[in-house]
């Protein structure tokens, strides 16, 4: 289906490149959000993207999936906007989430709902390089050779990166006692 989008965009088709927009921009939003938390700089980088991804159709390979091709834009785009404001935060995966608990009673709840305002935290204190890594792996469920693509490097570099990005989230993170100091 994005491939013959793809194809007719390249054409000068504003109507399908506007079926590629609908079909993406929603993962787009979702990751930049969360790599810059902030709502309204967030949906005016998304509509960057697109823009970019626009301007940068003749050079498409069809051999790269454009979902990949597009984050690869997105976290490029994300990470110049962090630069320009040099400051790193972190939007909470999901406000009120509640992490699916054994015991639905209100302790619990509370307790799975603190674990996660303590995991954002730790995912706010590591380095962009880690959080996006483990972003697009753990929250987008980018494949290894997907990673690769999108951070362009070998696949080996994104099976170490990883590591050391749990490591450093798991030195702010104690998974069953919350936050680390």
């Amino acid at each position: 289906m994005d491939v013959s989008d793809v194809a007719r965009s390249r054409a000068g088709d504003m109507s399908a490149f506007a079926d590629l927009v609908r079909r993406h921009q929603a993962r787009v939003f979702r990751f930049i959000m969360r790599m810059l938390d902030a709502h309204d700089e967030a949906m005016e980088l998304t509509q960057d993207v697109f823009v970019k991804a626009w301007q940068a159709l003749p050079g498409w390979r069809p051999d790269a999936r454009f979902s990949t091709w597009l984050l690869q834009i997105a976290r490029n785009a994300a990470l110049d906007h962090l630069r320009r404001r040099q400051r790193v935060r972190f939007a909470p995966l999901e406000d009120g989430l509640d992490v699916a608990d054994a015991s639905p009673g209100p302790e619990a709840r509370y307790a799975s709902h603190q674990q996660q305002i303590q995991l954002d935290r730790a995912l706010r204190r590591i380095a962009p390089e880690h959080r996006e890594v483990l972003l697009l792996r753990e929250v987008e469920g980018l494949a290894y050779a997907e990673l690769a693509d999108v951070l362009g490097v070998a696949e080996g570099t994104v099976k170490s990166r990883l590591a050391r990005a749990r490591t450093a989230l798991l030195e702010h993170f104690d998974p069953h006692g919350g936050a680390r100091k």
